[in-house]
C-alpha cells in the first residue's frame, strides 16, 4: 500500500525572454518570497554574463550544458532492512536529476559571500558547462557514494 499521495506534474511555466522551460524552472528555483520579476533579472543578468566571452549561437545552449553536466545519474538512498540502515544505489529520474542539478547550482552560487547573485550564478553556470565548479564535484561525490554502496543495490524495490 502507498505511504504517500501520487505527485502530479505541475503545468510547466516558460520565461517570457527565452520561452524556455528550463530557464522558467531556474527563475522559479532563484525566487525567494515570491519576489519573481526581481529574480527574472537575476538569472537573465545571469545567462548574459555566462554568455560574454564565448562564441555560441543560442545563449542558452550554455545553461543547458551547465544542467547536462550537474545532472546526477545515480544517488543512494537509505533503506531500512531489518534494524540496519543501508544507502542503496538507484537511478535517479529524468525530472529529479534535472531539479537536484539546478538545486546544487543555485545554491553554491548562493553560498558564494561578497558576489552579487547574478555574478555569483553566471559563474557557477560557466564552471559547471565546463565540467568543474562545486555543482559537478557534488555530482562526482554522490555518484563515488552510489559506487561506493553498490554491494547493497539487492535492497532496492
Amino acid at each position: 500500500m502507498a505511504r504517500r499521495k501520487r505527485v502530479y506534474k505541475k503545468q510547466e511555466h516558460r520565461d517570457s525572454r527565452y520561452d524556455s522551460v528550463l530557464v522558467g524552472k531556474l527563475i522559479g528555483k532563484v525566487m525567494l518570497a515570491g519576489k519573481k520579476s526581481l529574480a527574472e533579472r537575476i538569472v537573465y543578468k545571469a545567462i548574459d554574463l555566462a554568455n560574454e566571452g564565448t562564441d555560441t549561437v543560442s545563449p542558452l545552449e550554455i545553461l543547458t550544458r551547465a544542467v547536462e553536466n550537474a545532472k546526477p545519474r545515480v544517488e543512494v538512498k537509505s533503506r531500512r532492512v531489518g534494524g540496519a540502515t543501508y544507502q542503496v544505489p538507484l537511478e535517479v529520474a529524468p525530472d529529479r536529476s534535472e531539479a537536484l542539478a539546478m538545486r546544487w547550482i543555485i545554491g553554491f552560487a548562493r553560498n558564494r559571500k561578497g558576489v552579487p547573485m547574478a555574478k555569483a550564478l553566471a559563474n557557477e553556470i560557466k564552471e559547471a558547462a565546463a565540467n568543474q565548479g562545486a555543482a559537478v564535484r557534488k555530482r562526482d561525490d554522490v555518484h563515488k557514494m552510489a559506487q561506493a554502496n553498490r554491494a547493497f543495490a539487492h535492497f532496492r524495490w
